[in-house]
């Protein structure tokens, strides 16, 4: 009752039914253009958003199968919780993007028949930085991976174990540099 009380003293005076006719019809196309563009702008912001929710997706999938490749390998990890190593759901995880998706931060649960944990890891993404990247798969390069399980210890007391994924490079990796000539100064 207020509302149109209000609204009815904001109005305009009336003027000649002509001219009004011409005004009401002119209102119409604002209104509609209005309506077109603020529809057009919410449609785009939310596709805009989807798809970064996917292309995150896609991310998380992409590394965390990668993980779960190394840790299925690593005989630390299936003696920790055993096998068949499970990867838990994907809104438990922790995903941080940075440097335009070239680089990301991880992390997300495990479990196995012996005990639960978490995996850590940091990578980097190879190949083109270019729009067509965006389509396509990825290769991701995991720089740092760590896990940390809850196992059931002696007399019945969790035990916390922290593990590297990543194998050290072996001493037979490393060779003494030749081709360097040391400079007296």
């Amino acid at each position: 009752m207020l509302a149109r009380r209000l609204s009815s003293f904001f109005k305009s005076p009336p003027t000649s039914k002509a001219s009004s006719a011409a005004k009401s019809v002119d209102e119409e196309k604002s209104k509609s253009f209005g309506r077109k563009a603020v529809s057009f702008v919410l449609i785009t912001v939310t596709g805009g958003v989807a798809l970064s929710a996917l292309d995150d997706l896609a991310i998380y999938h992409s590394c965390s199968s990668k993980a779960m490749e190394k840790a299925s390998k690593n005989q630390a990890v299936i003696d920790a919780i055993g096998e068949p190593i499970k990867k838990g759901p994907w809104y438990n995880a922790s995903l941080a993007v940075t440097h335009q998706r070239h680089s990301v931060s991880c992390t997300f649960p495990v479990s196995g028949p012996q005990g639960n944990g978490i995996f850590q890891l940091k990578a980097v993404r190879n190949g083109d930085p270019g729009w067509f990247a965006f389509l396509g798969p990825r290769d991701w390069e995991i720089l740092i991976m760590d896990a940390r399980f809850h196992v059931p210890g002696n007399e019945g007391q969790q035990q916390t174990l922290k593990i590297n994924l990543l194998d050290p490079f072996s001493p037979s990796d490393c060779k003494a540099c030749t081709d360097c000539k040391t400079q007296v100064s």
